[in-house]
């Protein structure tokens, strides 16, 4: 485990860190810019292959500009040890999620409107979520950002940089947060001041995921892990949140 866990900082030792190498994050993060405008604030259709299209044509960029696919995290000699940390993840994330599903006072938290039904939250777990949001996302940010990053800045620039982007990332699908879910409601209201609430709350909380998941990527050296842990808080959320509701009627 030890080399596994160091391969990726030897990476770092031997980057280049040449012009070109700061072009290819500036082309990254524009492109991510102008994929979360297309895709939240042109049409409802643009939403389901914006992010998927976008995150394939950022990695055949940045293979073609010569970057590997031990750096994008889907390195072969990585998998076993993705393998290892995305176990654990899942667990660790099923574990929270029953308690706090159990817990009367952080119960209403999971009442989320948009799987207020199990038929709907299945759907959205096992296909809408990886599919349009979970592999896409970690595609661009913790394979093909990652791995720009860390040419030019190594591991602190990836984790200061990378999250604080994949936090605001989620502002545009966060303007809802807390009139969707009946806990937020009752914490911060539906009004103007309960908007930004949620879409802090939301950036705030993105931006720690990121840097979690962000270390798991460096750990493990795959991107199996902070795929699976990225999958287990949306996709088992809406699950428990489908089982919520069902119970609470």
């Amino acid at each position: 485990m030890t080399d596994l866990a160091a391969a990726p900082a030897d990476a770092d030792l031997t980057a280049p860190r040449g012009l070109h190498v700061y072009v290819d994050i500036a082309v990254v993060v524009a492109v991510l810019v102008v994929t979360n405008l297309v895709a939240h604030f042109t049409t409802p259709w643009a939403s389901i292959a914006t992010v998927p299209a976008a995150a394939v044509g950022l990695m055949l960029l940045v293979r073609a500009r010569g970057l590997g696919w031990t750096e994008l995290g889907l390195g072969r000699e990585h998998w076993r040890s993705g393998a290892g940390y995305a176990a654990a993840a899942v667990g660790l994330v099923v574990t929270v999620i029953a308690i706090g599903a159990l817990l009367p006072w952080t119960r209403p938290m999971f009442m989320n409107n948009n799987y207020a039904t199990i038929s709907g939250a299945l759907i959205a777990s096992m296909v809408v979520i990886p599919l349009q949001t979970v592999i896409p996302e970690e595609l661009a940010f913790r394979g093909v950002l990652h791995g720009a990053l860390t040419r030019a800045w190594g591991f602190r620039g990836v984790a200061a940089a990378g999250s604080l982007l994949f936090g605001l990332w989620h502002i545009a699908t966060s303007f809802g947060l807390t009139s969707e879910n009946v806990g937020f409601t009752r914490l911060f209201g539906a009004g103007m001041w309960g908007t930004v609430a949620g879409v802090v709350l939301a950036v705030v909380a993105t931006g720690i995921a990121g840097f979690v998941f962000t270390w798991l990527r460096r750990r493990s050296g795959s991107l199996l892990a902070p795929i699976a842990l990225h999958w287990s808080l949306n996709g088992l959320g809406a699950l428990a949140a489908a089982l919520v509701w069902h119970l609470s009627v």
